[in-house]
């Protein structure tokens, strides 16, 4: 009888968990690609020799009740980062963001969605010392890597693409 009703007791346990955790993972359609990206990235920079390295750590999580993504990334530990919302902007019909950095300019932006993998986003910069005004990006999920493709536009000239390649970690974004 105990044997029985501890049986009741641990599949409610199980199902309740799974209710849970699928509730908390859901995110709205318009955004829904973004569940796959949900977890911590780390992409190594690639730099001139002889420079310091630069690592840049990504954490990805559902916000909002699944009506926004928010990013937050540190670079070298909190040396630069940022912070991001993701969401679908009803009245524009489109998937929009807003970036806010700890180096005191922040952006806002549109994303496209190329395919259930890959995005394209595209930025307007406030307030960046470096003449950087825009910012155009492509993103695309590979298993277990997210490559990403970056071009600035940067006193008038858009840069070369830096490509990053990300991958699943547990290390910890940190601020100062």
């Amino acid at each position: 009888m105990m044997n029985s009703y501890l049986k009741i007791i641990m599949a409610t346990l199980l199902l309740c968990s799974q209710t849970v955790f699928s509730q908390s993972t859901k995110f709205a359609k318009e955004i829904s690609l973004f569940s796959a990206y949900v977890g911590t990235w780390k992409a190594e920079f690639e730099v001139a020799q002889g420079q310091p390295s630069v690592v840049d750590i990504s954490k990805w999580e559902r916000a909002l009740n699944g009506k926004a993504l928010r990013t937050l990334h540190s670079i070298n530990d909190g040396e630069y980062g940022g912070e991001s919302l993701i969401f679908f902007d009803k009245t524009k019909q489109k998937i929009v963001f807003y970036y806010f950095t700890t180096a005191e300019f922040f952006t806002q932006g549109v994303i496209e969605v190329i395919d259930d993998k890959s995005f394209a986003a595209y930025e307007d910069v406030t307030g960046n010392s470096d003449g950087i005004t825009k910012v155009k990006s492509i993103s695309t999920l590979q298993k277990d890597k997210m490559n990403v493709s970056t071009s600035y536009l940067k006193n008038g000239q858009w840069t070369t693409p830096e490509q990053r390649v990300y991958r699943r970690t547990s290390a910890k974004v940190v601020f100062k």
